[in-house]
């Protein structure tokens, strides 16, 4: 059975603000679940994750705002972390400041695709 807590323990932190996807889950509209394979992040106690505005994930997200979202340490398969909870705000990524500081961390280089709108999920 799992433990549920209200914060990642600090042991654990490094695996969602390392360079390891995450496996981020959500609701479809029509009930389905679905996972995307994303960047993470975490700060102040919150995971944080992004997409183009008018995605899939997106709308899925405002329909049904709860998420859950995984990584697994790639050096040892027995240490990971897993956090269920619901998206508390979508804020513009202006700038795309938010997925330029994933994209350097994740390919060691500013996100290449300037032209669409991004959003962050804060979870």
């Amino acid at each position: 059975m799992a433990t549920v807590i209200d914060q990642v323990p600090a042991e654990l932190t490094d695996l969602l603000t390392g360079s390891t996807v995450g496996h981020v889950t959500v609701i479809t509209p029509r009930g389905n679940l679905v996972t995307h394979v994303m960047w993470v992040d975490y700060e102040d106690g919150r995971v944080l994750t992004s997409s183009r505005v008018g995605s899939a994930k997106g709308k899925a997200l405002r329909a049904d705002p709860r998420v859950a979202v995984s990584i697994v340490d790639r050096t040892n398969p027995w240490r990971w972390v897993s956090v269920s909870g619901r998206v508390v705000e979508i804020k513009p990524d202006a700038e795309l400041a938010f997925i330029d500081k994933l994209s350097r961390r994740y390919t060691g280089r500013d996100y290449m695709m300037r032209t669409m709108e991004r959003e962050i999920f804060v979870i």
